[in-house]
């Protein structure tokens, strides 16, 4: 889980400062350990993929990262 944590960040926009990243963490840190805890160990990509299966169980802040970072 804590390799996802550093890394949720960079999957979702290589492009954005380090300082704007940790709300992406932050937010989404709660969904993925609650819905995707069996995948953290697959990569990033598994991750993501699941976080987008359950698009609409997750919580709103996290909704908002994923799509602000055009997911």
């Amino acid at each position: 889980m804590t390799r996802f944590l550093f890394i949720l960040p960079l999957l979702l926009s290589a492009s954005v400062a380090s300082a704007q990243q940790q709300p992406g963490h932050d937010a989404c840190a709660r969904d993925v350990t609650r819905f995707c805890r069996a995948v953290m160990n697959n990569g990033d990509g598994a991750v993501l993929a699941c976080l987008k299966q359950n698009r609409t169980r997750l919580s709103k802040g996290c909704d908002k990262v994923l799509t602000d970072h055009g997911q």
